[in-house]
């Protein structure tokens, strides 16, 4: 076998192992900018604790969320594009085919109808812990959010069961997310300047330093 020869074996078994490494991995993207979990614990330290507030005001109504945010395409639609794999929409933006990883709990779902896009910080969590203080606007950017780590596909009844609840209260059943779900949640509260209280502080802290 030529030296030439070679080269080229070498590369295409380079190229055969990737696409296996990458096959192995579960579908779908990753929403931007999560912090690392040293970086989410300094972050978090910075956070105001305080009891949450104005719990019996909230109004999902209060934050307009699925904005029209190109084309046809709304939010939720655009999260299920960015986060599938494989997937087709029609003329509407509905998906037509693809599949999606729910991070949340591993499963993977080709049908559309069976993932729900996450608040990662729930609306209503938003609202006691600052949000009810913004201006609508502010509350329609924060539901509509595509920049940072607020929305996520996952599986529709587990999301359910997620409801409002924060890290004290709920995590994703499936126990090596955690870390990431931590790592999110404090970068959201992070860049929207939300308050935490002690028990969600206490089981964050306990989390990231797991990391």
């Amino acid at each position: 076998m030529t030296p030439r020869t070679l080269k080229t074996a070498a590369v295409v078994l380079a190229a055969t192992i990737l696409a296996a490494l990458f096959a192995a991995s579960p579908a779908g993207a990753t929403p931007p900018n999560i912090p690392s979990a040293s970086t989410a614990l300094s972050r978090l330290n910075t956070l105001t604790v305080t009891a949450e507030s104005h719990a019996s005001t909230y109004n999902r109504d209060l934050f307009p969320h699925w904005i029209t945010i190109s084309g046809t395409c709304n939010t939720r639609e655009q999260v299920l594009k960015r986060d599938g794999t494989g997937v087709v929409v029609n003329s509407s933006c509905a998906p037509t085919s693809g599949s999606w990883y729910s991070p949340f709990d591993g499963a993977t779902w080709t049908n559309a109808s069976d993932v729900d896009i996450d608040h990662m910080v729930p609306l209503a969590e938003a609202w006691a812990s600052g949000a009810w203080a913004w201006t609508t606007a502010q509350r329609q950017t924060y539901a509509n959010d595509l920049g940072g780590p607020e929305l996520w596909a996952v599986t529709d009844n587990v999301n359910q069961a997620k409801g409002d609840k924060d890290p004290a209260e709920w995590q994703p059943p499936l126990a090596s997310f955690r870390c990431t779900y931590a790592r999110a949640w404090v970068q959201v509260k992070y860049y929207y300047h939300l308050s935490v209280d002690s028990a969600e502080k206490s089981t964050l802290t306990n989390t990231l330093n797991s990391c």
